[in-house]
């Protein structure tokens, strides 16, 4: 059972849905953000996002994007992506980490390189957001292998003949993409994720965590209420980049989780 697979037991023992926090690696720099991630679990963060910085990040909108730029600017690499992870291993056994990003980074460094230092370094799980099932040879099989769960993303035009070949390969949980677009473009509807949610959890046993478009302590009580739990990513980074302390983001951080966990 990975960290992932034990927190939402967890959380099922306690009727509680999960709050998932998205933050850039070395955004605005590596102290920062390894303050951040190590804060988040006081402040009831169940699962942390750590965005790997690329400079080509397609589904991201300005704020993701920016927050990428400032990472880069200040000469972020992956190796410090997994010196953060080292770091916050040292004091922190059990809230998992997922890495999220493009295949790029990854490719470059070389799949099974990748793969030994992420899991050396106590990563959890893999999002990748522009490798498709069709190759999941290329990443998402080895990184199983490792240890790793490797997390799909689902989208409103992930129709019914689609979804089993997103479904076959992913564990952990299953991330659905509220709206349609890049992060951040817009607000995420209940009402229309709802039956999305329970189409997806009707073909599979996995979790189902919503993202893309949850800015606000309601928004994430009401996301929350109608799948397993929700991300928050760009209301947090957008935080960031106006240069708010890591007590005041780590504040909203705390906020936006009570809201999830009140569903």
């Amino acid at each position: 059972m990975t960290r992932i697979d034990a927190t939402f037991a967890r959380l099922r023992g306690q009727n509680r849905k999960a709050f998932v926090a998205y933050i850039m690696a070395g955004d605005p720099d590596v102290a920062t953000s390894l303050a951040l991630i190590e804060g988040m679990p006081a402040a009831g963060v169940d699962i942390i996002e750590l965005g790997m910085p690329f400079t080509d990040p397609m589904a991201d909108g300005p704020t993701i994007q920016a927050a990428g730029q400032r990472a880069l600017g200040g000469g972020h690499k992956m190796d410090r992506t997994f010196e953060m992870v080292r770091a916050f291993r040292a004091n922190n056994a059990e809230t998992p980490i997922v890495l999220m990003g493009y295949y790029n980074p990854i490719y470059a460094r070389g799949v099974a390189r990748f793969l030994a230092e992420a899991t050396a370094a106590g990563v959890d799980g893999l999002i990748v957001v522009d490798l498709p099932p069709e190759e999941d040879a290329e990443l998402c099989l080895p990184a199983q292998a490792a240890g790793l769960n490797f997390i799909r993303l689902a989208t409103p035009t992930t129709d019914a003949k689609r979804l089993p070949k997103v479904l076959q390969n992913t564990s952990g949980f299953v991330y659905y993409v509220s709206v349609t677009g890049i992060t951040g473009a817009a607000a995420a509807q209940a009402a229309e994720v709802g039956p999305e949610v329970a189409r997806i959890k009707a073909s599979t046993d996995l979790p189902v965590i919503v993202g893309f478009g949850i800015t606000t302590p309601d928004a994430a009580k009401t996301i929350a209420g109608v799948a397993d739990g929700c991300v928050v990513g760009s209301a947090i980074v957008k935080l960031i980049g106006e240069g708010k302390s890591t007590a005041e983001v780590l504040a909203r951080v705390a906020e936006l989780a009570a809201g999830a966990h009140r569903a």
